[in-house]
Order: structure tokens, then sequence, then C-alpha cells
């Protein structure tokens, strides 16, 4: 399981979630996604932590509490959707009509 924190500022590093999530107990991985366009940030980060209940402690305490003056989401993890393809793609290739 891990958890999803949300609203978080642009300049976020891991080593200030590890700090912050450090006080529940012991972090295994930080994941902050970036934009594949422009490799910035996206403003949101995935944390694991040891056990469920460290876990569970850190959501508790830190949903909806400011931190570098924002308010934080933070939940758990929903798992990933795979994703289906759309009326233009098949077995992950984008198909295109010609139109004259």
């Amino acid at each position: 399981m891990s958890i999803f924190i949300g609203n978080l500022p642009y300049e976020v590093s891991q080593e200030d979630l590890t700090q912050v999530f450090a006080d529940f107990g012991t972090v295994k991985s930080i994941r902050i996604p970036t934009d594949r366009e422009t490799g910035r940030l996206r403003g949101f980060a995935f944390v694991e932590m040891e056990t469920e209940a460290e876990e569970s402690a850190a959501i508790e305490a830190l949903d909806g509490a400011e931190w570098v003056g924002r308010n934080l989401k933070v939940s758990k993890a929903r798992p990933r959707e795979e994703k289906r393809p759309s009326s233009g793609e098949r077995n992950g290739e984008r198909r295109f009509s010609r139109r004259y």
C-alpha cells in the first residue's frame, strides 16, 4: 500500500517529503511524478511506509495540514487503473483515418 499526497508545491524534493513522513515511521520509498513534456513536477507524490499503521498515522495527521503555504491532500493511494484503448487506438497503436 502507499500514500497519495496532493497539492504539493512544484519545488518539493524527496528529502522534503522524507523529513515530513519520517515523523510517522520508516519511509520505504517516495515517487514524485514529472510531466513527460516539460519535465516539471506534477504537484503530487506517492510515499510508501514500512507498515500500514505508520501510513494510517501519517494520513490522519497530514490530511488537510498546511505545509509550505498549501493544504495537503493525503489519502491511501488507489490502484492504478489500466487505460483502455480509445476508439482510435488498437493494441496501443493510434489509428488515423484519411479524409479526402
